[in-house]
C-alpha cells in the first residue's frame, strides 16, 4: 500500500495571498520526509490552486512517486508530455464544481480516449490511470481501452450517511477492485478519504495499490502540523494486507 498525498490545498492556501507562502515544494518535500510515498498534483484550466510553475517546479523536487492529475485536454496532454510524471490520473474536470464530482464517463469518452488520448500518452511512455465510479461498465471500458491503472471514486461511500449505505459503496468498490486486479491492473482510490473512513474502506476492498488523500489531510495539519498528519496516515496505510 503506497500513500499519495494531494498537495493542491497548499497552493489554494498560498493563492489567498498571493505572497508565495505556503510554499508547494517545501510541502512536498515535508510529506515525503514524514513517509508519503508520493505527491498528487492537479494542473486545472483555471489554475484555481496549481500553476505551471508549480508543476515544473515539483517535477524537479519530488523524490518518490509524481501523479499528474488532469483532464484529457490537448493543453494538458502537451503539459503532461513535458513533466513525465510517473502516473497521470485523468480525471473528469468542470469549471463550476468545487472538486471534482465523480468519475470519468468512459462510455461516452472512449472513442476519444482510444483515438486521441491513450495513443499520445503511450507514445511518451507515460503510464495512465483513469479516475472511474465502480461501476462494472466503467470497469469494462477501462479494460478494452488497455489502461495501467485505475483510481476508484470513494466519494460516494466517503459521503455516505447511514452504515447501510456505505455498505452499499464498499461492495461496490469491492467488486470493481476484484474486476480490474483480475484484468491486470492495478487499483488505486481516492476522494472524500479521511480518519474517520479510510480504515474500513482498507479493512474491506482487496487489491489496492495506493490512495490519495489531500483535502483531509490539509484540514489536520492545520491543528496537528504536516509531518505529524502525515506519519498518522502513514501508520494507517501501512497495516493494509491487500
Amino acid at each position: 500500500m503506497k500513500l499519495l498525498i494531494n498537495i493542491d490545498h497548499i497552493a489554494t492556501l498560498r493563492n489567498a495571498r498571493g505572497e508565495g507562502v505556503p510554499d508547494v515544494v517545501k510541502a512536498a518535500s515535508v510529506c515525503e520526509d514524514a513517509g508519503a510515498d508520493g505527491i498528487v498534483f492537479h494542473l486545472r484550466e483555471d489554475r484555481r490552486h496549481m500553476r505551471d510553475e508549480d508543476v515544473d517546479r515539483l517535477s524537479k523536487s519530488i523524490r518518490g512517486i509524481i501523479d499528474f492529475e488532469m483532464a484529457a485536454t490537448d493543453e494538458m496532454l502537451k503539459k503532461c508530455a513535458e513533466v513525465k510524471p510517473h502516473l497521470s490520473t485523468l480525471v473528469p474536470e468542470k469549471r463550476e464544481e468545487l472538486t471534482t464530482e465523480g468519475g470519468l464517463q468512459l462510455t461516452k469518452l472512449y472513442d476519444d480516449f482510444k483515438q486521441r488520448v491513450f495513443p499520445f500518452l503511450k507514445d511518451k511512455g507515460i503510464t495512465i490511470s483513469l479516475f472511474v465510479d465502480p461501476e462494472p461498465k466503467e470497469i469494462e471500458k477501462a479494460i478494452e481501452l488497455g489502461t495501467d491503472e485505475i483510481e476508484l471514486h470513494t466519494g460516494t461511500y466517503a459521503n455516505a450517511d447511514s452504515s447501510g449505505k456505505q455498505k452499499e459503496e464498499l461492495d461496490r468498490l469491492t467488486v470493481a477492485a476484484r474486476m480490474a486486479h483480475d484484468a491486470g491492473i492495478k487499483v488505486n482510490a481516492g476522494h472524500g478519504l479521511n480518519f474517520e473512513n479510510i480504515e474500513l474502506l482498507l479493512n474491506t476492498v482487496p487489491h489496492l495499490n495506493d490512495v490519495s488523500i489531500g483535502h483531509a489531510l490539509i484540514c489536520d495539519a492545520i491543528f496537528n502540523g504536516l509531518a505529524n498528519s502525515v506519519k498518522h496516515m502513514k501508520a494507517i496505510t501501512d497495516n493494509y494486507t491487500g
